[in-house]
């Protein structure tokens, strides 16, 4: 990661969620308890799904990509969250800051591809049963999965000098929010951040909604109204996720950076909740998960 020359500033302060030192004691309680659960939860999905042999498939060899991913941009954020709310001065280094926006920004839109391609297995697990094993080849799902990764763009982050003010309206380091403290001319960053975000967007969106679309008129042809509950819970949980993602993602972004009670509410959503239910939807919705769950923890536990 290209740091650029940030000697004017070295540091910036994070003015938080709150300034009442009571409500910090209770903030840092509730989010060491997620912390705590996210973890977790994803390292278990990540267990199950690498150690367990029944779960050696397309569909779980995805969803470990995502708790992955989850495990990373929590990690990158929520300790120094917690570290803050404990700390006098609330402060980040520069270097800090932008470690925060590329595991942000950088996982946000490797996890959009990755919905995306968990969708187009769906679709080819439903509509194309037969030929499951043949269309979603091992190398496939490889490639897809480092596809994924390799759209990590932090460009717009990069080249950046800071020299105004150093205090920054939120718990965490955001692309907003460090625009508007650049004293560089931020015009082509702006332009490579909103183009790289809009088609980015509408190509996994278009990938989801097709694939979804696809999935939905299969299982209105299917004539037992059983088989359809059963054809739709398989996709369920991945639906739940995509929405989450999805719905918190925009409320996050579209709202200014400005500090407002309401931004940081939907930015606690897109960066705590999501991450967190993530795990549940896809365990306590999903049958395979949770015997899988059971097995290895019962193997482990006779060691």
């Amino acid at each position: 990661m290209a740091l650029g020359n940030h000697s004017t500033i070295l540091e910036f302060v994070l003015l938080g969620l709150s300034a009442d030192p009571h409500i910090q004691a209770l903030l840092f309680v509730l989010f060491l308890g997620i912390y705590i659960l996210t973890l977790t939860g994803n390292l278990l999905i990540l267990l199950v799904t690498r150690s367990d042999p029944q779960l050696h498939t397309p569909m779980y060899f995805f969803l470990s990509h995502l708790s992955f991913l989850d495990f990373c941009f929590f990690s990158a954020t929520v300790p120094k969250l917690l570290e803050n709310l404990l700390s006098q001065r609330k402060t980040i280094s520069v270097e800090g800051c932008l470690t925060q926006v590329f595991f942000g920004f950088g996982t946000a839109g490797m996890e959009a591809c990755l919905l995306s391609v968990m969708a187009y297995d769906r679709y080819v697990a439903i509509c194309h049963p037969l030929l499951y094993g043949q269309m979603m080849s091992s190398q496939l799902c490889k490639g897809l999965v480092w596809g994924s990764w390799a759209f990590i763009n932090i460009f717009p982050a990069m080249n950046l000098d800071f020299c105004r003010d150093d205090s920054i309206p939120h718990y965490s380091c955001g692309l907003p929010s460090l625009f508007h403290l650049s004293c560089s001319d931020t015009t082509i960053n702006l332009i490579v951040l909103l183009f790289s975000s809009a088609l980015h967007a509408l190509g996994t969106c278009l990938l989801i909604f097709f694939s979804y679309a696809r999935i939905v008129s299969t299982i209105l042809n299917i004539i037992s109204s059983a088989g359809r509950s059963k054809t739709f819970s398989t996709c369920y949980s991945h639906l739940t996720a995509v929405l989450l993602f999805y719905g918190s993602g925009i409320l996050r972004y579209l709202m200014p950076t400005s500090g407002s009670p309401l931004e940081l509410v939907f930015s606690v959503q897109y960066s705590m909740v999501t991450p967190l239910v993530n795990p549940l939807i896809y365990s306590l919705k999903n049958n395979e998960v949770k015997a899988a769950v059971r097995r290895t923890l019962k193997k482990y536990l006779q060691y």
